[in-house]
């Protein structure tokens, strides 16, 4: 039996995410206290108290992976470790700490700048996404090739075999959603994000993470570590330049969980706020094993499976 981690993306944060076992542990706290000295705001407070903060990019993604390594640290106090590693997309970030590519205090400032340089890379109102379902990826892509004609929109992330988001420009989003329906595709949901991510439109802020990773030493993963950008194991040299390209590329999780199944991966844990990636790994493989752990409950009940 081996076992992947899986760490939540962006979207999944909530007020209270993780409250419950900071109340409870130790090792949790620490993490938060980590967070909220290197970050000089207190993380904790963000995550836990109504604001106006959290679902700002630049805020939601260091409290996303302060939360996820928090209780990636819980279950290794508690003697459970993984084979394998992934995140969906901000989540990559969390599977290369836990690897040990580079420190937590390295990942959280350079996610908080990942956050700024997203949200500052597309106006307010020139971008949009959409996911698709229940419809061929072929037929996407090709919808997608057609309406760019129109404006830029491109397959944004390929989440399980029945959703795949696209992305672009409102025009362009809006073009490949008329053909898509004229093609006989019924469900296409417009998504609330506020900007166009893992398409080329991010591509300026790629650039400037490009700059601030070329500052972070990157080290051996000691956990293989499959990355989005390419749905394989990540090699060291080739880390900084897929964390770059991540940001501007689709992100190709149903092919990453592919690849862990094929690496002899039975048992998936979604250690993090939220239950997503729990629900599109059950879509890409009825057979796996799936648990998480964000609370109480869902701790124990981990636990109790992989402590066998």
């Amino acid at each position: 039996m081996a076992t992947a981690f899986v760490y939540s993306g962006q979207g999944a944060q909530y007020f209270g995410m993780g409250q419950e076992l900071y109340n409870e542990y130790a090792v949790v706290r620490t993490v938060f206290e980590e967070a909220s000295a290197t970050l000089g705001y207190d993380v904790a407070e963000l995550c836990f108290q109504e604001n106006d903060k959290l679902h700002l990019t630049e805020y939601t993604q260091p409290a996303i992976l302060t939360v996820s390594y928090a209780l990636d640290q819980l279950l290794a106090e508690k003697g459970i470790q993984p084979d394998f590693v992934a995140g969906l997309s901000l989540g990559e970030y969390t599977a290369l700490v836990k690897a040990n590519a580079f420190s937590f205090n390295e990942a959280i400032s350079l996610v908080a700048k990942r956050g700024k340089y997203m949200s500052e890379a597309v106006p307010a109102g020139r971008g949009k996404m959409a996911a698709v379902m229940n419809a061929e990826r072929s037929v996407i892509e090709e919808s997608c090739r057609e309406a760019s004609e129109t404006a830029y929109v491109a397959p944004a992330n390929y989440n399980m075999p029945t959703q795949i988001v696209i992305g672009g420009e409102i025009e362009g989003v809006d073009k490949a959603i008329e053909i898509l329906e004229s093609k006989g595709v019924k469900r296409i949901i417009p998504l609330n994000v506020s900007g166009p991510f893992h398409t080329a439109l991010l591509h300026p802020a790629a650039e400037k993470l490009e700059v601030a990773l070329s500052e972070v030493i990157v080290d051996e993963p000691k956990i293989p570590v499959v990355g989005n950008t390419e749905a394989t194991i990540v090699a060291r040299d080739a880390i900084k330049g897929l964390l770059v390209r991540q940001i501007e590329s689709p992100v190709l999780w149903e092919d990453s969980v592919r690849k862990l199944v094929e690496l002899g991966v039975d048992t998936f844990v979604e250690v993090g706020p939220g239950t997503t990636l729990s629900k599109f790994i059950k879509k890409i493989n009825k057979e796996v094993a799936v648990y998480n752990v964000e609370d109480l409950k869902s701790l124990n009940k981990t636990l109790e499976a992989l402590q066998k």
